[in-house]
């Protein structure tokens, strides 16, 4: 099995490749993925509602790439692989995560209609729950090495229509048991603070709206450099050694997903903290590592 350029598979490989490509994609750096289950799981600040996150994102996520692995059986989806297509899908996902970021602060309502007036408020709002079902939509139908594989190689091999979306239901399948994890993990991270109960819930779902504001922010520059100067963007390509799509080249995804994403996390996180200091009269932190320590 050769989960790195995968070809001629019989019908039994294919289903394995693809379900084993969705743990690979779950795992590595991806701007499909990372950013927003990161900035989500903070927000949550605990192992189980991290993995619930983790859960909710990438079931969407898993229908997204079902249907659209059928419309690949089908020859349908060439639209995906337009060279602005990329640029489209970053845009979106920019525009939802900046304005559930804002909403979460106190700046704005998500995708809905709000019905009352809002008050002022002692603090950020939760995370609406629904969002990260919005979010792994929208960000499914980007298109990276692994969307590549899924559409071309795993669901033609498909034996008719009426099972072209097993390739995509596997693959997003393997995406959430990774997800699930990596959302455990950084609800945990949160969770580990050495904060009190209220300082802790106002740290995390600061920081959760501060990240999903700067990421999204994030993701529209992108997407207008690229939709702009597309020659540009793609030129932005660092090659290594290592055989693993999403670590071999390092494009524009891999670098929203970790400098950028973990320079506003950073930042989100430093300020949310240095707020709850003055409103909870806890002292500011010297380091966001495990072993924060108090000055």
């Amino acid at each position: 099995m050769n989960l790195w350029n995968p070809d001629h598979l019989t019908l039994l490989l294919v289903l394995p490749t693809a379900l084993l490509l969705g743990m690979v994609h779950g795992i590595t750096p991806d701007e499909h993925t990372w950013p927003i289950t990161f900035s989500y799981a903070v927000g949550s600040y605990s192992s189980r509602a991290g993995r619930r996150v983790g859960f909710l994102f990438s079931a969407a996520f898993t229908l997204q790439r079902a249907i659209a692995s059928e419309l690949a059986f089908l020859a349908l989806s060439s639209f995906e692989f337009a060279t602005r297509w990329q640029y489209d899908v970053y845009a979106v996902v920019g525009l939802v995560m900046a304005a559930s970021g804002l909403y979460i602060l106190h700046r704005g309502h998500p995708l809905h209609w709000s019905v009352g007036r809002h008050g002022p408020s002692d603090g950020p709002r939760p995370v609406p729950p629904y969002m990260p079902l919005v979010h792994g939509f929208i960000a499914g139908w980007g298109i990276g090495a692994f969307a590549v594989i899924i559409y071309t190689v795993l669901a033609p091999t498909m034996p008719s229509a009426w099972v072209g979306w097993v390739p995509g239901l596997l693959f997003g399948l393997g995406t959430m048991v990774m997800q699930m994890i990596l959302g455990s993990v950084f609800g945990a991270w949160m969770a580990r603070r050495r904060l009190s109960a209220a300082a802790r819930e106002f740290v995390a779902r600061s920081m959760s709206g501060k990240t999903l504001t700067g990421g999204g922010i994030a993701f529209m520059a992108v997407a207008g450099l690229g939709i702009l100067a597309p020659g540009l963007v793609s030129h932005i390509v660092i090659v290594t050694p290592i055989h693993v799509h999403n670590l071999h080249n390092l494009g524009a995804g891999f670098f929203l997903a970790v400098p950028a994403l973990f320079g506003v996390a950073v930042w989100a996180f430093w300020s949310s903290r240095t707020e709850a200091a003055r409103r909870f009269g806890e002292d500011a932190p010297t380091s966001i590592g495990r072993k924060e320590v108090t000055t």
